[in-house]
């Protein structure tokens, strides 16, 4: 083995952080986190809540275990998340037209009005997230990360699902 060469012509890594991707996705992450959750306040169980609540306004999940899986939250913890939004008049256990022995998760007038609300909250803090950015590349960027995030293939058979990998990422 011989000594290593400083030489000019070997190429060098670089060293900023702030052109690696990984540093800067981070601070992307936990600058969102934080003022998400600032923006949220003391919102029943915080961005998790925000989520549940989201996908059920939205309709499209028919069941406490649909939600559940959608959101990557175990069915059991589902369960007493769901039990929170009923106690708090947010969501409704409700028959399920279509088969009598199952129940559907409906928001209430009360919970779309939470929603309504938290959304523009949210809004605001992704707003300052992205304060870097003009309004049009805000929304070229938000474009470009649906995309990124809902279009990407594996990378490898041992993937992490998309929420283990986020959870692992924001240290929760």
């Amino acid at each position: 083995m011989g000594a290593m060469s400083n030489s000019p012509t070997e190429q060098r890594p670089s060293v900023d952080a702030q052109e690696d991707f990984g540093w800067t996705l981070g601070v992307l992450v936990r600058n969102y986190q934080n003022a998400s959750t600032a923006a949220m306040g003391e919102f029943l169980h915080g961005a998790r809540g925000y989520q549940v609540l989201v996908a059920v306004v939205g309709g499209e999940l028919p069941n406490q275990l649909a939600l559940a899986q959608h959101l990557g939250i175990d069915r059991t913890v589902m369960t007493y998340l769901i039990d929170d939004f009923v106690k708090e008049g947010l969501v409704e256990r409700q028959l399920n037209p279509a088969d009598r022995r199952a129940r559907i998760v409906v928001a209430t007038n009360a919970g779309n009005k939470a929603l309504a609300d938290l959304q523009l909250r949210v809004a605001g803090a992704e707003n300052a997230v992205l304060g870097a950015l003009a309004a049009e590349e805000r929304e070229l960027f938000r474009t470009l990360l649906r995309r990124v995030a809902c279009d990407a293939p594996p990378v490898s058979a041992h993937d992490l699902g998309a929420c283990e990998a986020v959870e692992q990422m924001l240290g929760t």
